[in-house]
């Protein structure tokens, strides 16, 4: 199997957009700064996978102060 990187763009935000997934729904909200801590990923590619979840309407995206912070709807 090919590692992560070696895999096209748009299978890399997928597979990015799962764990951003699994990770809310073990630990609930979160703001942007701690998934993209948590996530093995570069930022732009779990800001991708952000905009992936928000367009299939699977989280919500709350302004809290001068953060974001992202639940699963």
């Amino acid at each position: 199997m090919a590692t992560l990187e070696a895999l096209p763009t748009i299978y890399r935000i997928g597979d990015t957009a799962g764990q951003v997934w699994n990770l809310l729904y073990e630990d609930g909200p979160m703001k942007i700064t701690q998934l993209v801590k948590q996530i093995d990923a570069p930022r732009d590619t779990v800001m991708q996978a952000i905009g992936w979840l928000a367009r299939e309407e699977k989280i919500q995206i709350d302004e809290q102060s001068r953060s974001r912070v992202i639940s699963l709807v």
